[in-house]
């Protein structure tokens, strides 16, 4: 068994207006990657899940996973996201996770964080999962070395990006936070239309705010309402198109 990459362009389904400024032609129905973030592959783990014929969960939109210690999720299709709890019960955004993705792996990372407690949340209209017991997923893992190389390299990239992630949101001020996030997104879910850069993916100024480490959202309606009139970027129904994506990546630097 073979780990292969992932291709640069993934069929993803389109969410169409009825608008007559953005209108999807067919060759706009696939995901372009924008940038050079980096999405690991995890086809060789869903392919040893098919030929035991692990059973694939349903999850519809807003739908959090129950955790526990020992059960495993690999993420088939589908847009999850992952926080942390806090003490005082405040959520705080680490990243959005698309599949195919090992999800219980990067919950396993924030066990560091003994006090606060992960959450994972179906954020696309649905998503497809396997369950797996942990004992089972690492017995597999112990006996094949690609998959072995698999995990270590899952850990060791996300680390990186993370690590990339924090030098950003440090370096920039709230609006450089909520460019650069706006960007990685853009690079996550970003469709190219004949308008800009389209999002697939509903995000709210609450989200962003959590992610970019930001106590309200007020500050998050000032800057989008300020890249809106920098002609930055638009928002129809709730999603954001972006229209300048070089204005967003100078604060990726």
């Amino acid at each position: 068994m073979q780990i292969k990459s992932n291709p640069a362009i993934i069929s993803i389904s389109l969410y169409v207006y009825m608008d007559k400024d953005i209108i999807y032609a067919p060759q706009y129905d696939t995901m372009k990657r924008i940038t050079g973030v980096s999405k690991m592959c995890c086809d060789g783990v869903i392919q040893c899940l098919e030929k035991e014929k692990v059973p694939i969960l349903i999850k519809d939109r807003h739908t959090c996973l129950d955790l526990n210690d020992s059960n495993m999720y690999v993420l088939k299709k589908g847009i999850v996201k992952v926080s942390l709890i806090m003490q005082d019960e405040r959520e705080f955004n680490i990243t959005y996770l698309q599949g195919p993705d090992v999800v219980s792996l990067y919950c396993d990372c924030l066990t560091e964080f003994r006090k606060c407690l992960p959450k994972i949340r179906i954020e696309s209209e649905q998503a497809e999962l396997y369950c797996i017991s942990k004992e089972k997923f690492y017995k597999r893992v112990n006996e094949d070395a690609n998959l072995q190389n698999y995990v270590n390299t899952y850990y060791r990239n996300r680390l990186k990006i993370a690590v990339t992630r924090e030098q950003v949101m440090i370096m920039n001020s709230k609006a450089g936070a909520v460019c650069s996030w706006l960007y990685r997104l853009a690079s996550l879910f970003g469709i190219q239309t004949q308008k800009g850069i389209f999002i697939d993916l509903q995000v709210t100024n609450e989200d962003i705010a959590n992610f970019c480490g930001i106590t309200t959202r007020n500050s998050v309606n000032r800057v989008i309402r300020g890249l809106k009139e920098k002609h930055v970027i638009q928002v129809k129904n709730n999603r954001i198109i972006v229209l300048d994506m070089d204005y967003l990546k100078q604060f990726t630097k």
